[in-house]
């Protein structure tokens, strides 16, 4: 019988899988990574004070964090793939509609809430919870931080095209390009449809939890707790990066194309970072990784604060940040699936994400609010520091091992 059974077609074997999910990581955080490009030019359009389009971007934030964990228990019970290509149409649709958007809230539907949910349900947690059933794992923690290096990659390929893009056929047709790269997400996700099931498998010495009971235990265990507490100065930190960098720049006279070549190092210098933490967190603890880099970011938030601003320092800031953009995502998802398994991965991910999210949308949200009241960003920058402490300290007394409740009779 085995003689007579048909081959794995090519579309769904294991290569073209992680290749598929790693181009879908590209897209989705190369277009989200672009939208501090258009804080000036739209804010400007439309005569808008700079809280404006900030609320709305960080409500974007927040509403990609609150649909996560539904994201992903939608993904563990129905699929991959599914969730990625109506989340891929959801983002289209949002981005198509900042075009149109002529008022705060309707910014706020568009930009906020629909690109929000668009790009939870295409998002690179949803890609790899599809990889970490692929994978063994041995090679779960490299998985992990090659589609995390792929989404950094894909901020070094949109920031510089899209700039341009705005710069000379104006922010519409930014706007436009990204709906169009963000559809480009639908095929991607055709190969993950081998993955598509009715209900996610137990996995072997894995307990047979429902997913009620496997929320409930994880809320329960401190080291969870002390994770999600953490992954919330992450969020804080590199939204507010990620909105504010680029106007902060031009205020202290760094043009605005050293300000996309800052923004591109970012996303370059990501690609190795996280790529070498997935390998780290591959062959030892994680969490003393995962604090060093929090440690790490608040000395160099200082540095750069305490320098005068030139295009020197805003490289070498740019580049050093950027090692450590998202290497914190491979060691925490490592985390989470070294004390509950892989059966409920994306949905408990998920709630970690969430509160990623909640510091997404302070960062933003705060950055447009408190410059519009000081006229400068020196509050936000300095919170950034003393956060980067807390978390450095906080994921220190973790424990990394399988949760009693998680463990096979």
């Amino acid at each position: 019988m085995n003689a007579l059974a048909k081959p794995t077609p090519w579309y769904f074997q294991p290569t073209t899988i992680l290749v598929a999910g790693c181009l879908v990581a590209i897209i989705n955080f190369g277009a989200r990574s672009t939208f501090g490009l258009f804080t000036l030019p739209i804010s400007q359009a439309h005569q808008w004070p700079r809280e404006t389009y900030s609320f709305a971007i960080a409500l974007q934030n927040l509403l990609w964090g609150i649909a996560t964990p539904v994201a992903g228990a939608l993904a563990d019970r129905y699929g991959s793939a599914r969730v990625l290509m109506a989340g891929a149409l959801i983002y289209a649709l949002g981005i198509l509609g900042m075009i149109y958007a002529d008022t705060g809230p309707m910014i706020d539907l568009m930009g906020g809430v629909l690109v929000g949910i668009g790009i939870a349900m295409s998002s690179f947690s949803i890609v790899m919870a599809a990889l970490g059933r692929l994978v063994p794992p041995e090679k779960r923690s490299w998985a992990f931080g090659l589609a995390t290096a792929s989404g950094s990659l894909g901020q070094a390929l949109f920031i510089w095209p899209i700039g341009q893009t705005v710069s000379l056929f104006g922010w519409q047709t930014g706007l436009l390009c990204l709906a169009v790269a963000a559809l480009c997400i639908i095929p991607l996700a055709a190969p993950l449809l081998i993955q598509n099931t009715s209900g996610a498998a137990k996995q072997k010495g894995e307990a047979d939890l429902t997913m009620v009971q496997a929320i409930a235990q994880a809320f329960g265990h401190r080291s969870y707790l002390l994770l999600v507490a953490g992954f919330f100065v992450c969020g804080f930190q590199l939204a507010f990066i990620t909105v504010h960098f680029p106007p902060y720049l031009a205020e202290h006279g760094i043009s605005k194309e050293i300000a996309w070549a800052s923004m591109l190092c970012i996303g370059l210098f990501n690609v190795v970072g996280a790529y070498a933490s997935g390998i780290i967190g591959g062959r030892g603890e994680k969490r003393y990784p995962l604090s060093a880099i929090y440690f790490a970011r608040a000395a160099i938030y200082t540095i750069f604060i305490l320098t005068p601003i030139s295009t020197f320092s805003t490289v070498i800031f740019a580049c050093a940040i950027g090692f450590l953009w998202l290497s914190t995502v491979p060691l925490t998802m490592g985390i989470v699936t070294t004390m509950f398994g892989t059966r409920y991965m994306a949905t408990l991910y998920g709630f970690v994400f969430l509160s990623h999210q909640i510091g997404s949308f302070l960062g933003v949200w705060l950055g447009g609010r408190l410059y519009d009241l000081y006229g400068n960003y020196n509050v936000v920058w300095w919170m950034s520091v003393g956060l980067g402490v807390f978390a450095g300290l906080i994921n220190l007394p973790i424990k990394e091992q399988r949760a009693p409740s998680f463990e096979a009779a």
